[in-house]
């Protein structure tokens, strides 16, 4: 799980999510790459941030992508976060036997613009919350910031503060993440997209 490095930190605001994530790609402690794509937006309302193996990252990203178009098509709506996190686990648990080494998490704004958020971890097992979940190798780091610095109900902008903040200093103690971060924030206006910099040592 640690051999590509990443970290994603997803967390919940007022009537919107946020997702962010290093760019770092690298294998072991060679890096190879600082304009790695973790995170995803599969419909309007649903964000899914990849850490683990950068092949299966690709591999379950185009999956996702193939069942959601299908639930459109058989549907004639969007998947809702809550059903899109359902079919990711699903997905997961299909191949417990051999598993994808990659661990999902999935945001969003449901009915009423209520923000969800789900993690998982290679088999498909689900956690539920509505705070902030993290992903990837530094986990203990961020679980620390996030703990510190998130206030429920916060708006867009502030979410994105803290949530920059959070990553930036929990990929400093972590040298497989880091290389610059990107953080998404949803809202039901759209998807705003903001690149930082980052330590590059």
């Amino acid at each position: 799980m640690e051999y590509n490095g990443a970290a994603v930190i997803a967390m919940a605001g007022k009537g919107c999510v946020a997702m962010a994530s290093d760019k770092r790609y690298g294998i072991r402690n060679q890096t190879m790459g600082c304009e790695m794509k973790k995170v995803f937006q599969m419909n309007d309302s649903t964000l899914v941030g990849m850490t683990g193996l950068a092949t299966d990252q690709q591999t379950l990203e185009q999956k996702f992508r193939f069942r959601s178009n299908m639930y459109r098509l058989r549907e004639e709506r969007d998947m809702n976060p809550k059903a899109f996190a359902n079919m990711v686990s699903s997905l997961l648990y299909e191949r417990r036997f051999g598993p994808y080494f990659c661990e999902p998490v999935v945001a969003g704004l449901c009915d009423g613009d209520k923000p969800f958020l789900s993690g998982m971890d290679l088999l498909g097992a689900q956690v539920v919350t509505d705070d902030f979940m993290v992903a990837g190798d530094c986990t203990e780091a961020l679980y620390g910031l996030c703990e510190s610095l998130y206030q429920p109900d916060l708006e867009p902008d502030a979410l994105f503060e803290v949530l920059a903040q959070c990553l930036l200093s929990g990929v400093d103690r972590d040298c497989l993440a880091g290389w610059g971060a990107v953080v998404h924030v949803l809202t039901p206006q759209g998807l705003t997209t903001r690149h930082l910099k980052g330590r590059m040592d």
